[in-house]
């Protein structure tokens, strides 16, 4: 056999898998056959001698390629016509393949569509893939350029917003948050270090990066007393940080958004901060979900 003919065998013994993974991704059935096709392509075009396995890579081609799509589609703004009501795919199969119509027949229902248009492409990728076909977040992270924490991150809040798991509740929590992380800030600003000391929880932990060098030498600052200390150190800086959301939740930039020089993560217990994460260094920073909080 020769290799052309080698490599049609593996694509056509893989070719419902890709197909299926490719609608649930997209929820268009042209354009699962769109991203199937674009995959053969790019498997003719590439080196496949030491690929090992070739299902999980032809699942990262073809998964590489729905993101690129969903990517064009977001950035064109238009709506997927069938979003709310998913293309039929039972007319789609000639019958001649039972599994192929049992995993379709069991494909995401109309609800689950109208949600996933509204994630964001990494997020739609993260969700789906974790949660319906079981990719490892490793596998994950390498498909969407993303590190594997921001690759559970992004699952994680795409399966909260699948579920309706956006209440009320967690909308006063947030907001809680927000306020108690904005209370920080304007305390460093002001100097006002005794309103800074009432907000911290008396176990206070703060977790600095080596990878910012005027706290390289201070890995870990423990208690208010200390936190406070060093808040004193920063009070010029934080007259330019900001609030903003990090991977979801309230916290603080230390620079641009497009190019932070530094995150303060923030974790909150019985309405005190427990614990401050800083993220200095820039592969960690790329994989952070970063955005302006809005009233």
């Amino acid at each position: 056999m020769n290799g052309h003919n080698w490599l049609v065998e593996q694509f056509e013994a893989h070719r419902n898998h890709l197909q299926t993974v490719a609608y649930r991704i997209l929820g268009s059935r042209s354009e699962a056959d769109d991203a199937v096709q674009e995959s053969w392509i790019r498997l003719t075009r590439s080196s496949t001698g030491e690929v090992e396995n070739m299902g999980g890579w032809l699942t990262t081609i073809v998964s590489r390629v729905c993101l690129d799509m969903l990517r064009t589609r977001k950035s064109r703004r238009e709506e997927l016509a069938t979003a709310g009501e998913p293309e039929s795919v039972a007319d789609h199969q000639d019958g001649s393949d039972p599994e192929y119509e049992a995993l379709m027949a069991d494909s995401v229902g109309n609800a689950m569509f109208i949600v996933l248009e509204k994630l964001n492409p990494a997020e739609r990728i993260a969700f789906v893939l974790h949660d319906i076909f079981a990719l490892s977040f490793s596998e994950i992270a390498l498909i969407i350029g993303r590190n594997e924490a921001a690759a559970r991150q992004l699952a994680s809040r795409a399966r909260r917003r699948v579920q309706g798991a956006e209440s009320t509740s967690e909308t006063a929590e947030l907001q809680r948050k927000r306020e108690l992380v904005e209370a920080f800030l304007a305390a460093s600003r002001n100097g006002d270090f005794e309103k800074l000391f009432s907000i911290l929880d008396p176990n206070v932990v703060l977790r600095n990066d080596p990878a910012f060098a005027p706290v390289a030498s201070v890995p870990v600052v423990r208690g208010p007393e200390a936190v406070t200390k060093q808040a004193k150190q920063f009070t010029d800086r934080a007259r330019s940080m900001a609030t903003v959301l990090v991977n979801g939740s309230a916290g603080v930039i230390a620079g641009l958004m497009d190019q932070p020089i530094f995150i303060l993560e923030f974790t909150v217990v019985d309405d005190k901060i427990a614990e401050i994460g800083m993220i200095a260094d820039k592969a960690r920073l790329h994989g952070l979900d970063i955005a302006a909080l809005t009233d």
